[in-house]
């Protein structure tokens, strides 16, 4: 299979490669049987892309997210789910309760090859446009509105590629179409941007890190309306499973990236 991604889409392999390289393990932590099929079937070298503290960070941010919908999922079972930036992430089999629909939004290129790679499922959708563009909500609406359902906006390596000014384009675009809604966000801190160049598997992509934060209250300041209810360091997750991570939670507390949850 050949693939086309721009600079930051490419940065999807990484997630891809690690997930693929945990799931072939003894005792995996997640399972993604999508993501060790693709990788065999692109034939990519993932040495580039799986490195310890990326594969550490992606498995928490993995676990935690994984957790975090599937709290939303049971208070909600009917939810819309929007996945934004979605990549070749295969959340959707791993939360999905038999009754939620899902949205898996990205770019054209990104949609072009989920669409080669995953099979089509009953309850999830491929949407192809941008994030700072109204084009895909209608969509969306029209299901929300189909059974009144609530609706969950998911950012996994979103936030960190786009500066504040496109931040606060994405939330207006959320604001503005939907009345209501709940957003878990992707942060990294702004001391990540400025030492980029040392990111064990960033580095080597082409994609470059654009905004950082201290609190998600930053970005919940970018859009009346919006409102920070909480975050979590990846930091939690980490510690619990290596020395490496517990060290680097222990020297490094507020170094790693958060899940920062928003609504409106």
């Amino acid at each position: 299979m050949n693939i086309n991604l721009g600079d930051i889409e490419t940065t999807a392999l990484i997630p891809v490669a690690i997930k693929a390289n945990e799931t072939l393990r003894k005792n995996p932590r997640v399972r993604d049987e999508v993501a060790v099929e693709m990788i065999k079937t692109l034939g990519i070298d993932t040495k580039p892309f799986d490195k310890f503290m990326s594969h550490e960070g992606v498995i928490a941010r993995t676990v935690m997210l994984d957790r975090m919908v599937n709290d939303f999922v049971a208070k909600n079972p009917s939810a819309v789910i929007v996945n934004m930036a979605c990549g070749f992430d295969n959340r959707f089999s791993r939360v999905d309760n038999g009754s939620i629909f899902w949205f898996d939004l990205d770019l054209p290129d990104s949609i072009e090859v989920r669409k080669k790679v995953f099979p089509k499922r009953e309850r999830e959708e491929m949407i192809s446009g941008s994030v700072l563009e109204n084009g895909w909500c209608e969509r969306v609406l029209s299901e929300i509105k189909k059974t009144n359902s609530k609706v969950l906006f998911l950012a996994e390596g979103l936030f960190m590629y786009l500066t504040f000014d496109e931040i606060k384009k994405l939330l207006s675009v959320l604001k503005e179409n939907f009345p209501t809604g709940t957003l878990i966000a992707e942060q990294n801190n702004p001391l990540m941007v400025k030492n980029q160049k040392y990111h064990d598997t960033v580095k080597n992509t082409n994609a470059v890190f654009k905004s950082g934060t201290w609190s998600g209250q930053e970005i919940a300041d970018l859009c009346e309306g919006i409102r920070f209810v909480e975050e979590h360091s990846f930091n939690e997750e980490m510690k619990k499973h290596s020395f490496g991570g517990w060290l680097f939670a222990k020297l490094l507390p507020k170094m790693n990236d958060r899940w920062a949850v928003f609504e409106w």
